[in-house]
């Protein structure tokens, strides 16, 4: 009896501990960023959001998003290849072609947003969202073939919002 009562306090111990630790990964401490320089306050937090990050491609595309607008371009570009070198969602390519786009860096972004266009011709709000960034950087008739192809999936909402965003030269909503 008290070898089972042993195990089962145990087992409750060993689930209370993972509990334990898995709540600690969801809370920061401040003097994560208290007290510390700008760059050494982003650094202690970038470490924390890619162990937060695990293996989420989008998590990471997003920490590395910060890291290539922030100045550290190396460490972005590293997180993006090695996103791209594996298996990986349509989406990752349309995310870091965003960031690319974003960076002013259209020459980098084109590639990905194509290659995204050639795998989802039916995504219409990604379409006119491409053909946005292609207005955007000089290419009208690029967007405006995009454009028509997006309206003819479908006339949705947040398409059309883009395309009228894009003629004003304001660039449309991402997630």
């Amino acid at each position: 009896m008290k070898s089972r009562l042993a195990v089962a306090v145990g087992a409750v111990m060993f689930v209370a501990g993972i509990g334990i630790g898995m709540a600690a990964q969801k809370r920061l401490d401040a003097a994560l960023f208290q007290g510390k320089s700008k760059a050494e306050a982003a650094q202690a937090l970038i470490d924390a959001a890619l162990v937060q990050a695990d293996d989420g491609s989008w998590e990471r595309i997003a920490v590395g998003r910060i890291q290539y607008l922030g100045g550290h371009k190396a460490q972005g570009q590293a997180i993006f290849d090695a996103i791209l070198a594996g298996k990986h969602a349509d989406s990752d390519e349309l995310r870091i072609a965003r960031v690319y786009r974003e960076a002013g860096e259209w020459s980098r972004a084109k590639p990905l947003f194509d290659g995204y266009l050639a795998k989802n011709p039916k995504h219409e709000k990604e379409i006119a969202e491409i053909g946005a960034w292609y207005l955007l950087a000089g290419d009208r008739a690029g967007a405006e073939a995009l454009f028509a192809k997006s309206f003819a999936v479908t006339a949705e909402f947040w398409a059309t919002v883009a395309v009228a965003g894009a003629y004003l030269g304001v660039a449309p909503l991402t997630e």
